[in-house]
């Protein structure tokens, strides 16, 4: 099981090249790839985004939000923040997700190395 961010999933719908791609659409063959919700919500309300994105992510399995979910995420930004760290609340909601899950996440993103090393988040 490994789960993807928006970063990744997007490019690889715009036929993007790159490992984070590769390893992802590896991962939708084997059919081992799982996404946060939040993800499902960044990539739905992208304005350019093409028609078919709804048929395509109905055909991922979603991370369920566990209990203390929104609690846990919280404390999570907060742990990178008090390390002088930007993170974003939808960045947080995805790292949650995957270490509520122990998943690891495929991303093209930097960010997520924060909640890596302050939060336990494992990265692809």
């Amino acid at each position: 099981m490994i789960a993807s961010d928006t970063s990744s999933l997007s490019a690889l719908l715009k036929g993007e090249a790159g490992p984070d791609v590769e390893r992802l659409a590896a991962a939708m063959l084997s059919g081992s790839l799982w996404l946060p919700p939040v993800v499902v919500t960044e990539l739905l309300s992208d304005p350019l985004a093409s028609a078919s994105i709804s048929e395509h992510l109905a055909q991922i399995e979603l991370l369920p939000i566990l209990d203390g979910y929104w609690q846990r995420a919280g404390n999570s930004r907060q742990s990178v923040k008090r390390a002088g760290l930007k993170c974003k609340v939808a960045g947080a909601l995805v790292a949650q997700s995957c270490i509520d899950h122990d998943v690891a996440l495929i991303t093209r993103h930097t960010d997520f190395r924060h909640f890596a090393k302050h939060c336990g988040l494992k990265l692809a």
